[in-house]
């Protein structure tokens, strides 16, 4: 017994020991890394922007699992928040230190109207310095980005994009019934497609009329400012798209595409000369736009506030993810700065395809209550459709770029339900009720026939709903608002026409307004979402801003997995507890 407690106490003093020491070490890194050095600007620094990167229209508050593999990756897959990018270029463009701008790398995400703001601030910055361009190969997305560049360099071995748009959804109507899995579902709209890759093995001919112009508009936009920064004609870029699509680089060259065929080390050389260096030096003064943009700027001035909130991401019931429109969160932030009576105007930006209708009425009586006691006005990003234009037709004025997609006025209500998909395997249910209608959202059988009618009528009536809400809103008849729902999706451009949105213009456009609504416009300043600060996740943050690893580009087998995780992803956000939803098409991916 005598060695025993020798034993045992000697255990609990090694563990003691070896505590102290994982706790000495842990806060030790935390004062390392909170007393490093804040980084400073070279002088006649080049400032780098590696495009290697996925845009949101917000800073998120990521969950800890993104931001430990995050950090494992060494800050591959990071993501960056539009505004702080385009604050960032706009404050290099008058910093004396900064001497030119270079992109280069692949944009990992970011949608047509989020190109369109930041093309925007990459040419404000070329009006007062030079910026320069170079990939292996030019993307459509990122070439879209780069025509307009003082230079736009391209490898020798490279190639460009230049073939049009194409969307190719992904239909697994089939592949249900041979498992066995049914889905019924209940919708109004003929354009309503978000049900059709449950269904169907192909689009629907009104489906297929609604993204070919969706494309044909999103494709002029992209001809006609690709040819006003080439000096060429649309019918110019449409010719190379049907004759040659992928373009290489004696020809790029040729065509007036790119400006100088050239290896990465000649562009490193022309940098250097920008700078003041020789080719024979080793390196240049420069600095990344993700560490030039950590870099805090002047002091806020200004007497008024104007909060900017984003929702972003699918409307989910209840707080949702990081990545997702929580009802409750987004309603509880919009409450918070309708009581809040130093911010005088809110600017509510969209960057969502929609979702729970339920989720979706609870955020939009935010924004009406928010309305009635200070302006706010909607700024739309890459979407704001069927349950994001939802939230957004009460604001004062709405704001939307040419490539936005929006509209998709429109509810559906999926029912699937794995009765011959278990019966196969020997499961089997059995049922009591005291009522016809008392578990209809079950997934053990079909419904019958009095269940689809009672959930098509609940259908129906949000439907009448959300008409009558546009059109209140709008200052619109039910009728003309009818003539163009259905569900149907529609560009920024074609909104602006129709009346679905009060102007063309981004997230500053819109802040400008807001605070001139707040009888501010020369004397405001913008405040964000508020996080408390959480030791864990910034630590993991920290450990992820180390010099980010190149991202491979993803291979066939890749995307069509990536594919499958995302339509999972989309799935698991359905979760409205009436089964009804207002969303646009599931994947309408652009290639």
């Amino acid at each position: 017994m005598k060695d025993f407690f020798k034993s045992f106490f000697a255990t609990v003093l090694a563990l003691m020991v070896v505590g102290g020491f994982a706790l000495v070490g842990f806060f030790g890194l935390m004062a390392v890394l909170g007393s490093s050095s804040r980084p400073t600007v070279p002088d006649r620094a080049v400032l780098v922007f590696n495009l290697g990167t996925s845009l949101t229209d917000g800073e998120r508050d990521p969950e800890p699992g993104e931001l430990l593999n995050e950090a494992l990756n060494g800050g591959a897959g990071a993501t960056q928040a539009l505004p702080e990018i385009i604050e960032a270029l706009d404050r290099a463009a008058s910093d004396s230190h900064i001497t030119a701008l270079f992109l280069t790398g692949r944009l990992q995400a970011a949608g047509p109207a989020q190109l369109r703001e930041l093309r925007e601030a990459i040419q404000r910055f070329k009006t007062r310095k030079p910026v320069l361009a170079y990939n292996l190969g030019w993307s459509k997305r990122d070439y879209y980005l780069a025509a307009g560049a003082t230079t736009v360099y391209l490898n020798p071995f490279g190639e460009m994009e230049v073939n049009g748009l194409a969307s190719e959804p992904m239909f697994y109507g089939d592949a249900f019934k041979k498992y066995g899995v049914e889905v019924q579902v209940t919708r109004v709209g003929k354009y309503k497609s978000a049900v059709e890759p449950f269904i169907l093995d192909r689009m629907s001919e009104p489906n297929r009329e609604q993204v070919q112009k969706l494309l044909d508009d999103l494709w002029g936009e992209w001809k006609d400012t690709v040819a006003r920064d080439r000096k060429k004609t649309p019918a110019d870029l449409q010719a190379i798209a049907d004759e040659q699509g992928l373009v290489e680089a004696e020809d790029a060259k040729r065509l007036g595409l790119v400006d100088r065929i050239a290896p990465y080390d000649e562009v490193l050389d022309a940098l250097k000369k920008l700078t003041g260096k020789q080719a024979k030096d080793k390196d240049f003064p420069q600095i990344a736009l993700a560490t030039y943009a950590g870099i805090p700027g002047e002091a806020k001035s200004g007497k008024a506030r104007v909060a900017v909130v984003v929702a972003e991401g699918e409307i989910v019931d209840g707080e949702g993810k990081s990545s997702q429109v929580g009802g409750e969160r987004l309603s509880r932030e919009l409450r918070r700065l309708r009581l809040d009576d130093r911010i005088k105007a809110v600017v509510l930006r969209v960057n969502s395809p929609g979702g729970s209708a339920s989720a979706s009425e609870l955020i939009q009586r935010e924004v009406i209550l928010t309305r009635k006691v200070k302006p706010l006005v909607i700024s739309m990003g890459h979407l704001a459709a069927s349950g994001g234009y939802w939230i957004s037709t009460y604001g004062d004025r709405i704001f939307a770029e040419p490539t936005t997609i929006t509209g998709s006025i429109g509810v559906f209500g999926l029912l699937p339900n794995v009765k011959k998909l278990a019966n196969d395997h020997g499961i089997t249910w059995d049922s009591v009720q005291t009522a016809k209608l008392a578990n209809p959202m079950t997934l053990t059988r079909p419904k019958n026939d009095l269940e689809l009618n009672r959930i098509q009528g609940l259908v129906d009536h949000i439907y009448e709903q959300f008409i009558a809400k546009v059109a209140d809103s709008r200052k619109m008849k039910k009728e003309a608002v009818h003539e163009i729902a259905q569900g149907r999706v529609w560009s920024g451009q074609e909104a602006l026409k129709l009346g679905l949105v009060d102007e063309l213009g981004g997230l500053g456009d819109a802040l400008r307004f807001a605070a001139k609504m707040a009888k501010a416009e020369n004397d405001f300043y913008v405040v964000g979402p508020e996080h408390e600060p959480e030791l864990f996740k910034e630590l993991l943050r920290s450990l992820g801003q180390g010099k980010p690893r190149k991202q491979a580009q993803s291979g066939p087998v890749e995307s069509l997995a990536e594919a499958f995780r995302a339509e999972l992803e989309h799935l698991s956000a359905l979760n409205d507890p009436q089964g009804v939803y207002a969303r646009m098409p599931f994947e309408l991916d652009l290639k």
